[in-house]
């Protein structure tokens, strides 16, 4: 059963929680019917993306046995099948038909399509292309947040859009970083089309992005009106904070290769995001 849960990534699943932030952010997330809503729209992108961890690990097996920390995943390792690993398909696509079939208007669902044929393509050759690679990934966040705010029928601000892709742009590159410096670029193909000093730039670049793009979220007017506070800027704080502690485990410490593991791990960057939350849910919620 672990080697299962291995499989289908569940440490992963801590991502599609960007579901949830159109419902947060907009001061309903204590509205019963649109927080079941997000609810089974974060079941239906955890079922998404687990089917596209199995493909990936299908397909790179031989791969991933000569790479010193994919070599321990269940298939590299033998300890599930193929055969297993395939069959783990079935109740996944019949968990995910049912919530969408019966849940939601299948108008709502396209980005779980745009999602899965994005990254089957991606599987199957783009994550060999420099830069197209993490492109995907961070177009991938922007599509959970899309349909959070579809399911619940919530308009989400542009500024949080461009947000979600520079952030998980920064989160993309500083993992490629990380695995240039383990591997020595050996790990995946892309990574001949990087090197540390393009890295670093790109890095440095998409961090300020963020940094800008937050800054101009929280001082927004359709933000200020629609919370009813006129100091969000002051949770930029704990973003800047939280961010610079990344870009330190990034360029000081080398230790970015997983920013999963890394955000499961790291006290400080779990402090930041805590108080961070915890300042929003006081400005939105006990206002």
């Amino acid at each position: 059963m672990k080697a299962i849960f291995q499989l289908l990534r569940l440490n992963q699943w801590i991502k599609n929680l960007f579901v949830f932030l159109p419902v947060f952010f907009s001061g309903n997330l204590l509205n019963r019917e649109l927080l079941v809503d997000s609810c089974f729209a974060f079941l239906t992108f955890c079922f998404t993306t687990s089917m596209i961890y199995i493909l990936n690990d299908y397909k790179d097996v031989e791969k991933d046995r000569m790479h010193p920390v994919k070599k321990h995943r269940p298939l590299a390792s033998g300890k599930l099948s193929k055969r297993t690993a395939l069959l783990l398909f079935v109740p996944l696509i019949i968990g995910l038909g049912l919530v969408v079939f019966y849940r939601f208007d299948l108008n709502d669902t396209w980005p779980l399509i745009v999602y899965f044929v994005l990254n089957l393509l991606y599987t199957f050759g783009l994550k060999s292309i420099p830069i197209l690679d993490v492109g995907i990934i961070a177009v991938g966040f922007v599509l959970r947040v899309v349909l959070g705010g579809l399911v619940t029928g919530i308009i989400v601000s542009k500024w949080a859009f461009l947000l979600t892709f520079a952030l998980a742009l920064v989160l993309a590159l500083g993992k490629r970083r990380g695995e240039l410096l383990s591997t020595d670029g050996s790990s995946r193909r892309s990574l001949k089309g990087y090197n540390l000093s393009f890295l670093d730039a790109a890095l440095t670049s998409t961090v300020t992005i963020t940094i800008v793009c937050y800054i101009m979220y929280s001082v927004s007017p359709a933000v200020e009106n629609s919370l009813g506070f006129k100091h969000v800027y002051i949770t930029s704080v704990f973003v800047i904070l939280g961010v610079l502690r990344y870009l330190q485990q990034t360029f000081v410490y080398s230790s970015t290769e997983s920013p999963t593991r890394l955000l499961y791990k790291d006290l400080f960057i779990q402090v930041t995001i805590l108080l961070w939350i915890s300042t929003f849910a006081l400005i939105i919620y006990f206002k």
